[in-house]
C-alpha cells in the first residue's frame, strides 16, 4: 500500500511539472523541442484521415440504418459479443402488410391482385436493401471501425508517449543550461580567491566547495539529458513508422470504396430491374386498361387520347402507325426484354433500334424499329443517343 501511494504521488507530482512546462511553452516563457517539417506533416495527415473517417463512418451508418434505436440496439448486441437478431427493412414489412390486405380483400379482386403483385415486389426489394446492408457493413464499415478502434489507437497512445517525452526532453535541457550557470558562478566566486583582511578564509572554502557540487551536478544534468534524448529518438522513431503507415490505410479504404460503390450499384440495379417487372406485370392486368379507360373519361378531351393509347393493346395497331417525317431517334437497348404482346417488340440489349412517339401515346412507351420489325417498347429500357 505504501509503494502504491508514493507511486501515485509521484505520478501526481509529476503530471504537475509537466502541466506548469506545458503552459509556459504555451506563455513563452519556456523553450520548446520542435519536430521537423515531414513529422508535422504526417501528424497534420493523420488528425485529418481520422476525423474525416469518423464523419464518412458516422454517416454511412446512418445511411444504411436511419433508425437512432436500432442502431443503440446493434451497438450493444456488439459490445456483448452478441450475435444481433435479424431485422426485416421496412419494404419487407410493407410487402407483408399489402400481401396480407390482398387476402382480406380477396386475391381475385382486380385491387386484391394488385396488391398481391406489389407486396411481393416489395418483399424483394426488402431482400435486396437488406442484402446490400450486410455486404456494406462488412466490405466498408468493418475496415474503417477498425481503423478508428485500432490502427488510430495506438497512433494516439504513442503519440502521447512522445509528448511526455519531449517534455522530459525540455526539462532536461533546462535543468543542464540552470546547472552551468550556476556553475560558472561559483567558479568565477573561487577564481578570485580568499582575502584574508576583508574575508574569512572560510568562506572561500565553502565558495570552491560549492563549484565542485556544482560540477557534479552538470555532469548529472548532462547524462540524464543524454538519456532522455535517446528515449525521445527512439519514441520518435516509432511514432515516425505509425504515421507512414496513414497511406497503406488510404490503399485499403480505396479498396473498400471500391467495394461499397460495387454493392451499391448492384442494389440499386437489383431495385431497377424488379421494378420493371413489376410494371410489366402490372401492364398485363385487365385492371391497368379499365384504370386507363376511367382515367380518360374523367378528362375532358382524352377520349382520342384513350384511344391512341399504348396502353389499350386493342385499339391501337401497329401495322397502321407510320413513322413521322421528323422526330426519330435512335436508342440504345440497356435489357432485354420479352414482348408481352403482338403490339410490343422484343428488345435484346446493347442493339441499337429507332424510336419516335405517336399523338396521344403513353410517355412511358415509345415506338420502336428495327429492320422491318415494329412495335411498343418501354422508355425505361432505353437509352436515347440523338
Amino acid at each position: 500500500m505504501d509503494f502504491n501511494v508514493k507511486k501515485l504521488a509521484s505520478g501526481a507530482g509529476l503530471f504537475f511539472t509537466r502541466a506548469v512546462q506545458y503552459t509556459e511553452e504555451k506563455l513563452g516563457q519556456a523553450e520548446r523541442t520542435e519536430l521537423d517539417a515531414h513529422f508535422e506533416n504526417l501528424m497534420s495527415r493523420a488528425d485529418c484521415t481520422k476525423h474525416w473517417t469518423e464523419k464518412i463512418y458516422k454517416q454511412t451508418e446512418y445511411l444504411l440504418q436511419p433508425n437512432p434505436s436500432a442502431r443503440i440496439e446493434e451497438f450493444l448486441y456488439e459490445k456483448l459479443d452478441m450475435k444481433a437478431p435479424s431485422r426485416v427493412t421496412n419494404a419487407e414489412l410493407l410487402g407483408q402488410y399489402m400481401e396480407d390486405a390482398a387476402k382480406e380483400f380477396g386475391p381475385a379482386t382486380p385491387y386484391g391482385s394488385t396488391l398481391m403483385k406489389v407486396g411481393d415486389c416489395e418483399r424483394r426489394l426488402g431482400a435486396v436493401e437488406r442484402e446490400f446492408i450486410h455486404t456494406s457493413a462488412i466490405s466498408f464499415l468493418t475496415p474503417l471501425r477498425n481503423f478508428l478502434e485500432g490502427d488510430w489507437r495506438t497512433i494516439s497512445r504513442e503519440r502521447r508517449l512522445l509528448e511526455n517525452l519531449r517534455l522530459d526532453l525540455d526539462a532536461c535541457k533546462a535543468r543542464v543550461k540552470k546547472a552551468k550557470a550556476v556553475e560558472a558562478k561559483a567558479a568565477c566566486d573561487a577564481a578570485v580567491g580568499p582575502d584574508f583582511q576583508e574575508t574569512r578564509p572560510r568562506n572561500y572554502v565553502l565558495s570552491a566547495s560549492a563549484s565542485a557540487l556544482w560540477t557534479e551536478e552538470v555532469e548529472k544534468a548532462e547524462q540524464d539529458l543524454r538519456l532522455a534524448q535517446s528515449e525521445f529518438d527512439r519514441q520518435a522513431e516509432v511514432t515516425r513508422l505509425l504515421l507512414e503507415g496513414i497511406s497503406s490505410t488510404h490503399v485499403n479504404h480505396l479498396r473498400c470504396l471500391h467495394e461499397f460503390v460495387e454493392a451499391q450499384a448492384a442494389y440499386y440495379k437489383q431495385g431497377h430491374l424488379h421494378m420493371l417487372e413489376l410494371q410489366k406485370e402490372l401492364g398485363r392486368l385487365p385492371n391497368a386498361f379499365a384504370l386507363n379507360s376511367s382515367h380518360a373519361a374523367a378528362t375532358p378531351g382524352s377520349a382520342s387520347e384513350a384511344i391512341d393509347s399504348p396502353g389499350e393493346t386493342e385499339t391501337l395497331k401497329i401495322e397502321e402507325v407510320q413513322a413521322p417525317a421528323t422526330g426519330t431517334r435512335k436508342a440504345k437497348v440497356l435489357y432485354d426484354y420479352d414482348a408481352a404482346d403482338s403490339s410490343e417488340l422484343s428488345l435484346l440489349a446493347d442493339e441499337l433500334i429507332t424510336v419516335y412517339t405517336v399523338l396521344g401515346m403513353d410517355s412511358d412507351w415509345l415506338i420502336g424499329e428495327k429492320g422491318n420489325q415494329k412495335g411498343k417498347v418501354p422508355v425505361t429500357y432505353l437509352e436515347l443517343l440523338s
